[in-house]
């Protein structure tokens, strides 16, 4: 069963559908949206058990895909260019195959389409349940909290943007037991049938996500990908990077 996704829609033109990845919510690609909604519809969207949208005891990527092409429908909107930021990557390549007539094309920010064997987030996951726990109420004490488990400062900061005030403590927006439960189906990735939709995969120069070894799943399912490396840059290249992020994209979707 899926349900309708918290967005915003803004500007005119030919529209964009944003995607953010885990942890995020629809304000975590703001910066790509502002350049964007110059000259083109932009739809911003909370994924399932992010941002403002409902949570649910089931995540997996055919569910999300349903519930962006679901919002998609109730808004009228049949052709989109999409773009997703790793989680939200893989959620677009989904769509992708699901409702080939409604991508146009389609831009993949540092995520490949495979099944990932490597845990990145169980110390995210202890600081997350460590804030549950002692119920702060205040930011710093939040970010105190999670500094005990994350060590990168520009992570704590990233997961702080999804505190909000709940009965006098703060809490997460998203929804941690889900994620965690379904924890392996975000690693994961089913295979999806070779589709021709014009891909640019964007890769973060210093990224582990997107290797040279996952080449060959991309060529086999994306017949039509290209690829662009942002150097000098991390997983989160469109908020370290994005002017370069932009330039590439505009590139692509002009080509």
């Amino acid at each position: 069963m899926s349900s309708l996704l918290n967005y915003k829609l803004e500007g005119e033109g030919q529209t964009i559908v944003l995607l953010h990845g885990l942890f995020g919510s629809l304000s975590n690609l703001g910066l790509l949206a502002r350049d964007l909604v110059a000259d083109h519809r932009v739809l911003s969207l909370d994924l399932r058990n992010h941002g403002l949208s409902f949570h649910s005891p089931q995540h997996d990527y055919q569910l999300m895909a349903q519930d962006v092409l679901s919002t998609m429908e109730a808004l009228s909107i049949d052709h989109a260019i999409v773009i997703g930021h790793s989680m939200g990557g893989k959620v677009a390549m989904k769509l992708a195959a699901m409702a080939p007539q409604i991508v146009s094309q389609l831009i993949v920010l540092d995520m490949a389409p495979v099944a990932y064997q490597v845990r990145r987030h169980d110390d995210v996951f202890q600081g997350l349940h460590s804030v549950i726990q002692h119920k702060p109420t205040s930011r710093s004490q939040a970010l105190d909290l999670l500094a005990k488990h994350i060590t990168l400062d520009g992570v704590r900061q990233f997961l702080a943007k999804s505190l909000y005030n709940q009965d006098g403590h703060l809490a997460w927006r998203f929804n941690v037991d889900s994620l965690i439960n379904n924890y392996d189906a975000i690693l994961g990735w089913e295979p999806i049938p070779p589709t021709e939709i014009p891909t640019l995969f964007v890769k973060g120069g210093d990224s582990p996500y997107l290797q040279n070894e996952h080449q060959v799943a991309v060529v086999q399912q994306f017949t039509q990908a290209k690829a662009h490396v942002i150097a000098n840059t991390g997983h989160w290249l469109h908020a370290e990077k994005p002017a370069e992020v932009l330039r590439a994209i505009r590139k692509f979707i002009v080509s």
